[in-house]
């Protein structure tokens, strides 16, 4: 077995046109053997290479200054469910500096109260005015952040974020919704032509996303 975005992932469990030489590229940052449970292999997700952090605080705002400093994973995601899928991947990035651009929601305070966090404009879904408030915020956020690569599970609030990030060659991954099982969301579409690689949580869906890869739920127990 071999680890893929911090989840099992079995013997033929990728998908696409690439054929078996996609599966063997299809783990996030290297391949390596790998025994355990699902749960242990999150912390696999960015093993390698491994870099030099520091403890940052919380900083709730829209980036209006972002002095902390740089950090190493640019979490983006809209509240609830897609929140609740994000933070189940937490283990993946643990001793890694990151920041998270979501909704100003109370389950959003909740979940990500010790962590560092800017507010996106919402709603994102089809809304003109939010998208291009959000792209400004992306290009504000992304050239002060720097951050090595981006992680999100959507929605529409990422897409302005991963255009930008393309732009500066960022590293792009996508997982997309649990709720997804046989078609692709809107996001997906948007996001997948310059995503580094984009993962599904349900094997009809890998037939249906071009080089998607399938590697299981993110959400224990499922």
């Amino acid at each position: 077995m071999t680890a893929c975005f911090g989840i099992a992932c079995r013997p033929g469990a990728g998908h696409g046109a690439r054929g078996q030489s996609a599966r063997n590229e299809a783990c996030f940052l290297s391949v390596r053997p790998w025994r355990g449970t699902m749960s242990s292999a999150y912390r696999q997700l960015m093993s390698e290479p491994k870099v030099v952090t520091r403890r940052i605080p919380p900083a709730y705002s829209r980036g209006q200054g972002t002095d902390a400093g740089t950090v190493d994973v640019l979490l983006i995601c809209t509240a609830g469910g897609h929140l609740v899928q994000l933070t189940s991947l937490k283990r993946a990035w643990h001793g890694y500096s990151t920041a998270w651009v979501t909704d100003d929601t109370a389950d959003a305070r909740s979940l990500l109260s010790d962590e560092r966090v800017y507010y996106g404009f919402g709603p994102a879904a089809r809304s003109g005015v939010n998208f291009f408030r959000n792209l400004r915020l992306a290009r504000r956020l992304i050239a002060d952040l720097k951050p090595r690569m981006i992680v999100s599970t959507g929605a529409a609030m990422c897409v302005p974020f991963v255009w930008i990030a393309r732009t500066r060659g960022i590293k792009i991954f996508y997982v997309e919704s649990i709720t997804r099982i046989d078609s692709p969301s809107l996001t997906c579409r948007l996001v997948r032509p310059v995503a580094t690689r984009v993962y599904v949580q349900w094997p009809d869906l890998a037939h249906r996303v071009r080089d998607s890869i399938y590697v299981g739920s993110v959400l224990p127990g499922r």
